[in-house]
């Protein structure tokens, strides 16, 4: 079964044949639990969320700020395993029709084997995954696999990162571009600030890829902030946290759908 990267595909050239930018949101898997997961992922994406990312938690998430940190460890507290991750990404997709991807660090998918992941992943009507720690260099044996079961490979990019090592990042990506916005960890800021625009526009300097925004946006403003230069935004810790500090779950739910819904309106303030 081929997964869903020409889906991932058509959404973005959508939004920007709307003239917007994408909107791409994120949250564990398993957190709360894995069926309210499920229904998160949902709620993210009925609410106003072109795209989304299930992470793959992880003890040991060097680019995860606290927030998210906090839900990956209820989530493998809960005893979280990667078929819940699938299954996530499955009903997900089932229950919205829109594309879905994993965030996940290298060792969870050489552990459960790269050829089975890719395949399990397409199986479930995903439509690709985004490696933060997996150097280009030793990403050939993943790239085969994911090709072959027609997923994307996004990598992530820092403003660090020299123009020749943006050219063969993007050079071996495909689906979008993840630009860090920033140095550090995930989390929440009061500005997303300059630095991100300087690294999406040298990033478009070697790539036709869309090249989506993620590290610090949690409100609308910061959204059309993003999207005048961007082509996606990412929001993660923000709706981490809408879900961390509701009263309970259907409370959560509907701050989540909120969230996503006044994310949706900044992005289509674009400048």
């Amino acid at each position: 079964m081929s997964g869903n990267i020409e889906l991932l595909n058509s959404t973005l050239a959508a939004a920007r044949a709307e003239n917007r930018a994408a909107l791409v949101g994120y949250l564990p898997a398993g957190f709360p639990t894995v069926d309210d997961g499920v229904r998160a992922v949902t709620a993210m994406l009925e609410g106003g969320c072109d795209i989304v990312e299930v992470g793959l938690p992880h003890s040991d998430p060097v680019l995860d700020g606290p927030v998210i940190q906090t839900a990956d460890d209820i989530a493998l507290r809960g005893g979280l395993k990667i078929v819940d991750v699938l299954r996530t990404v499955r009903e997900a997709h089932a229950a919205t029709g829109a594309p879905v991807l994993v965030m996940t660090y290298w060792n969870p998918v050489d552990a459960y084997g790269v050829e089975r992941f890719a395949a399990d992943l397409a199986a479930a009507g995903g439509a690709g995954c985004i490696l933060p720690d997996l150097p280009v260099e030793e990403s050939e044996v993943w790239r085969k696999a994911a090709e072959q079961h027609g997923l994307a490979t996004v990598f992530v990019v820092a403003p660090s990162s020299r123009d020749e090592r943006l050219a063969r990042i993007t050079a071996a990506g495909t689906g979008f571009v993840y630009a860090a916005s920033l140095m550090g960890v995930t989390g929440t800021r009061e500005s997303v600030g300059h630095e991100a625009q300087e690294l999406v526009r040298r990033t478009r300097a070697v790539t036709e890829l869309p090249v989506c925004v993620g590290l610090g946006v949690s409100d609308a403003a910061q959204a059309a902030e993003v999207a005048r230069f961007a082509d996606g935004v990412i929001v993660g810790s923000a709706f981490v946290k809408r879900l961390l500090e509701a009263p309970d779950l259907e409370a959560g739910l509907t701050a989540v759908r909120a969230l996503a819904g006044e994310l949706a309106e900044g992005v289509r303030k674009r400048a």
